[in-house]
């Protein structure tokens, strides 16, 4: 008997270890099974994806296809045993998917909602997250697991696994002006980082209307976005980050052991309005106080500490609270998150069409042309044409006005894409700044047939930006800006739960016909030679004419 005793106090530790360690992952998510059907075959689905009609340069609707061909490669359905709940799109990077590739993916994959794998690819993510609420950026694909090399096994405060010049360190965060957060992380630093899930579930939401999709994705992100704050807030009320940023950018080297970095910050604010957005949608209004004083209170100290008055730009802090002296696309992250006024939102967008910084050849390079660790080649994440990043320097010029800077920007990425897959017969991960040319890494290029987010400018830039198509589903609207003189338009637009076509025929005469066959009424606006047409667009065809 006494040996029985004596045993079960030995083991009372094992029990308690084992409970404490237990974790349900996806709590806040209420979708757990996934629901098996036939993956998407590109031979079938292709007829009726968006059909893109644009006679003034059939490259962009050969470029076009190419992408969603790639695209098809990558569709996947979850492994046996990885608990994954949807289908998803892959990074087309290795076998693992990456929460911020997926959140870019989505935005072209929206064009084709109920087709393919979209929206839903985030779900695999939300099935995932910590009871802490922290996701991770790197999930195997085949397993379900978190990236081994991700995960805090070592239950220690918030740490760094591979250092900010992308070496194994074990680099500890030091947090200054704040207490250590407890309990420890589930993660380390390098999987916490762009925090951009809202913001993809609201571009959704555009082209969607999916209203009751927010709703399911609410209290996940809403705890993602509570851990970022316990875990990557700094002292002084702006967010830590890493190498993950930007891989090899050369502000890396100053952001040691607790900097700060001015995207991930105005990603928070950003993160703050996108939740505000959902709550009002839904009328969550106990969080509302949350969100706007996060707004406040973040933007605030973005604004006092990041933005140097003399040269009229944004910036990283080290540790010690310096601004780091790198310009890199980083700082655009402001205009998205609408945190400088207006004054400082045109100098900042100034350093965009100056040739010696941003304006190069093929626009926006990740860092600054005049900055000492510039790479003409590309060189990565030292002056590489992104997709991505364009995408969110994009949207964030739109917040300000600067639709025409905006529109400008999309079709030279397009045209840079078009180009060299003219040239080469691929799409590629990135491009050089200056020359018509895939990046380069160490001399070599970077990855081909990469859709993966690269399929952002040959889908969503050329739908929106030449053919001129912006959807807005909850309004149930549609602008359609007309800058061809060519036949131009869109059948099998998906909007709203309802499928259409849009044609405008050849200008004759300076007169032009417009003809939209829809499922449902809409509102239709129309932008032609500098003047606005708006029309009640009824179920059925409807022509109108523009002069």
């Amino acid at each position: 008997m006494l040996k029985r005793y004596l045993l079960i106090i030995l083991l009372i530790p094992f029990f308690v270890y084992s409970q404490g360690n237990h974790e349900m992952k996806g709590k806040y998510f209420s979708k757990k099974k996934y629901e098996e059907k036939s993956l998407p075959e590109w031979s079938k689905v292709k007829d009726k994806l968006p059909f893109p009609i644009y006679e003034e340069n059939e490259l962009f609707v050969k470029c076009y296809w190419k992408a969603w061909e790639l695209a098809f490669k990558n569709f996947y359905e979850p492994c046996n045993g990885s608990g994954f709940v949807s289908q998803f799109i892959d990074a087309a990077f290795n076998q693992n998917i990456f929460l911020w590739d997926t959140g870019f993916m989505t935005m072209f994959c929206n064009f084709a909602y109920g087709l393919v794998p979209g929206i839903e690819s985030l779900d695999n993510f939300y099935c995932k997250q910590h009871e802490t609420g922290e996701i991770c950026r790197e999930i195997d694909r085949k397993t379900g697991e978190d990236f081994k090399e991700w995960v805090n096994s070592e239950n220690k405060p918030l740490f760094s696994r591979w250092g900010w010049d992308g070496q194994f360190k074990n680099e500890p965060v030091k947090y200054i002006g704040r207490d250590l957060p407890s309990p420890n992380p589930k993660l380390t630093l390098d999987a916490l980082n762009h925090p951009i899930l809202a913001w993809a579930e609201l571009e959704s939401y555009k082209i969607t209307g999916n209203k009751e999709r927010l709703r399911l994705v609410y209290k996940p992100l809403k705890m993602y976005y509570l851990a970022l704050k316990k875990y990557l807030m700094q002292g002084n009320g702006l967010f830590v980050t890493d190498w993950a940023s930007m891989d090899n950018s050369p502000r890396n080297k100053y952001l040691k052991n607790g900097g700060t970095g001015i995207d991930i910050s105005s990603e928070m604010v950003l993160f703050a309005e996108n939740l505000l957005e959902i709550a009002k949608l839904h009328n969550y209004k106990s969080d509302y106080k949350i969100y706007l004083n996060d707004i406040k209170s973040i933007s605030k100290q973005i604004n006092l500490l990041c933005w140097d008055e003399e040269s009229k730009f944004y910036y990283d802090l080290n540790l010690e609270g310096k601004r780091v002296p790198v310009k890199t696309i980083a700082a655009y992250w402001t205009l998205l998150a609408k945190v400088p006024d207006k004054n400082r939102a045109n100098f900042l967008i100034s350093y965009l069409n100056d040739p010696s910084k941003f304006g190069t050849n093929n626009p926006v390079p990740t860092c600054s042309k005049d900055e000492e660790g510039y790479d003409s080649t590309g060189g990565y994440w030292r002056g590489a044409i992104w997709a991505p990043t364009n995408t969110m320097v994009i949207r964030g010029l739109e917040k300000y006005g600067y639709d025409d800077l905006a529109r400008e920007i999309a079709i030279k990425h397009l045209t840079l894409v078009a180009k060299v897959f003219e040239n080469t017969g691929t799409i590629w991960e990135n491009y050089e700044p200056e020359n018509i040319a895939p990046g380069k890494i160490n001399g070599k290029n970077v990855k081909s047939d990469f859709v993966g987010w690269s399929g952002l400018a040959p889908i969503l830039y050329f739908i929106e930006y030449v053919l001129g198509v912006k959807a807005n589903a909850p309004k149930n609207e549609i602008l359609w800006e007309i800058n061809s003189s060519q036949k131009i338009g869109c059948k099998n637009f998906r909007f709203n739960n309802q499928v259409l076509d849009l044609l405008c025929d050849r200008e004759y005469n300076g007169q032009r016909l417009i003809s939209v066959n829809a499922q449902s009424p809409l509102k239709l606006k129309v932008k032609y030679n500098k003047k606005l047409y708006e029309f009640s667009i009824n179920k059925g065809t409807n022509i109108y004419q523009l002069d």
